[in-house]
C-alpha cells in the first residue's frame, strides 16, 4: 500500500499551498511513507486523480483542488477530510492503514 498526496508544485493559491504543506508535514513527522504526486506538469496525472474521485466529491463549480489524498488507487479524501481525521485522531483508519508506524521501523 502506498499513501499518495496529489499536490501542486506551482500553485497560485495560498490556501492550496498551505493545505497541501500540511498534509506533508503530518505525514512526514508521523513517519508515515508516502509519495508526492505532482500533477502541476503531467496532464495524465491530473487526469487521473481527478477520473478517480467520487463524482459525489466533486465540487460544484470547477475541479478537485489539491492536495488530493489516495491510498494506492483507493480514494481517501481530500484536506478537509484528512483534517477531520487528524482532529478526530482517526488518521491511520482514514488512510486507510491498520496502525501507526512504529519506533523500530527506520
Amino acid at each position: 500500500m502506498v499513501i499518495k498526496v496529489y499536490i501542486a508544485s506551482s500553485s497560485g493559491s495560498v490556501l492550496v499551498k498551505k493545505r497541501q504543506q500540511a498534509v506533508v508535514g503530518f505525514l512526514e513527522a508521523n513517519r508515515i511513507s508516502f509519495q508526492e504526486v505532482d500533477i502541476t506538469n503531467v496532464e495524465e496525472r491530473r487526469l487521473w486523480m481527478y477520473q478517480h474521485i467520487p463524482p459525489d466529491r466533486h465540487p460544484d463549480k470547477g475541479n478537485p483542488l489539491p492536495p488530493q489524498i489516495f491510498n494506492d488507487d483507493r480514494y481517501c479524501g481530500d484536506y478537509e477530510d484528512f483534517f477531520q481525521s487528524k482532529e478526530n485522531d482517526t488518521v491511520f483508519t482514514f488512510l486507510g492503514l491498520s496502525s501507526q508506524p512504529s519506533d523500530s521501523e527506520s
